[in-house]
């Protein structure tokens, strides 16, 4: 059951009889954000979607034509959808998407396991609902949905609301760099040595959607209580508290060469280190989607940076940008958090193509970096030792503050 959702008002309709959800219902009971009158605040990190066509086979003289229309009535269909968000409740039924992106999502979806994966033009194309839109797909394709015999109405609230947890005004740390860890994730347990996927993402407040949504209610409690646990052991994993210790425990079993992934405390230290590496693989992704996430998270520093200088406090490492380059943090951060994690998980996964893959851009990025390095810091590593290992703890510091909603 491959799920594309879209928020409307009024039914849930299915696309054919093997129940592919196309749009589901938003129900009344579902939260919205502000009041009347008043702008919620936006989940997506785009305020408007982009309504030019993709493959624009039209000629410019063409200005009445079907396809021309379409847009016009989705610009409208997204007006009215500005109006729900506000609390303003619609009369009638709204699609908010058209065909036309309905399909290019749809087909983006059947490509989600491949690493060049564009998450931002998928944003855009599910309306800056690309968290909701990617988890229900990917739980429908891992079997959690039939595993666990989850309610689909009560899966995308609860999937809504944890997309609505992030604050969508971060550059950075918001539910589109969510999805995008999500489908790493995706990535990584397609490897060679996959892991059971029944233990998955994401704790604290999650915990408490998950209890609100009542989406495992009709579980048993010793599991419901498991999993809960499964969820903040991975996540607390990420804490750069523990880096050191994780890579040297990793690294261990590697060379012992007994990791026994059918025992289950294996396979979810596994778990814990590839939910680590999805935290932080943005410089391993093509170089146009690795800037972009590069930029992000400089301007949430240097916004941090300041806001400390206004208020008369000392700034904090790497906020300051006239002294802090965005090469020489990223080159750090490479050189000291990303590149020995990612070694050592080429090597759990025996060198598999998406490794090697991963190891490739991350070289290439690096280079890129460098070139983009002022003049009198070329030839170095970036900015020099202290100042890349700040950039490291920096980055993955805000890494794990930001993927707990």
């Amino acid at each position: 059951m491959s799920c594309l959702m879209v928020e409307r008002c009024g039914e849930i309709l299915f696309e054919n009889p093997e129940q592919n959800v196309k749009c589901v219902c938003m129900l009344g009971d579902v939260r919205l954000r502000g009041q009347t009158g008043v702008p919620a605040e936006r989940r997506g990190s785009y305020p408007f979607i982009d309504f030019r066509p993709l493959n624009n086979t039209t000629h410019s003289g063409e200005i009445g034509t079907k396809k021309k229309v379409k847009r016009l009535l989705s610009f409208q269909r997204y007006f009215h959808a500005s109006r729900l968000l506000r609390g303003i409740v619609p009369q009638a039924p709204l699609h908010l998407l058209d065909e036309d992106y309905l399909g290019q999502a749809r087909h983006m979806l059947s490509k989600v396991g491949m690493w060049d994966f564009d998450i931002f033009l998928f944003d855009r194309l599910t309306n800056g609902n690309s968290l909701v839109t990617l988890l229900c797909h990917l739980f429908s394709t891992h079997g959690l949905i039939h595993h666990f015999k989850l309610d689909m109405v009560t899966l995308h609230r609860f999937l809504v609301m944890v997309q609505e947890d992030y604050h969508s005004q971060n550059p950075y740390h918001n539910a589109v760099h969510a999805a995008d860890v999500t489908q790493a994730m995706h990535c990584y347990l397609k490897e060679p040595k996959n892991m059971s996927v029944l233990e998955n993402h994401h704790w604290r407040s999650t915990i408490g959607m998950l209890r609100e949504s009542r989406l495992l209610a009709h579980l048993p409690k010793e599991m419901t209580q498991d999993i809960e646990q499964q969820l903040g052991s991975l996540i607390l994993a990420t804490d750069i508290n523990r880096q050191n210790e994780f890579l040297a425990r990793l690294r261990t079993h590697l060379h012992n060469k007994d990791l026994r992934l059918e025992d289950g405390r294996d396979r979810h230290f596994m778990l814990q280190i590839a939910l680590k590496c999805a935290d932080i693989c943005n410089p391993c992704r093509v170089w146009e989607m690795s800037k972009q996430w590069s930029e992000r998270v400089c301007e949430e520093f240097y916004r941090q940076g300041d806001l400390e200088q206004k208020f008369e406090l000392e700034i904090s490492p790497l906020c300051n940008q006239q002294k802090d380059s965005i090469p020489s943090i990223q080159i750090g951060f490479m050189t000291y958090i990303v590149e020995p994690l990612f070694r050592e998980w080429a090597r759990f996964t025996g060198n598999s193509a998406l490794s090697e893959n991963m190891l490739s851009h991350l070289a290439h990025n690096k280079a890129q970096w460098k070139s983009l390095l002022p003049k009198p810091h070329r030839g170095g590593s970036g900015g020099g030792p202290d100042l890349a290992g700040q950039g490291a703890e920096k980055e993955e510091q805000t890494g794990t503050r930001g993927d707990t909603p």
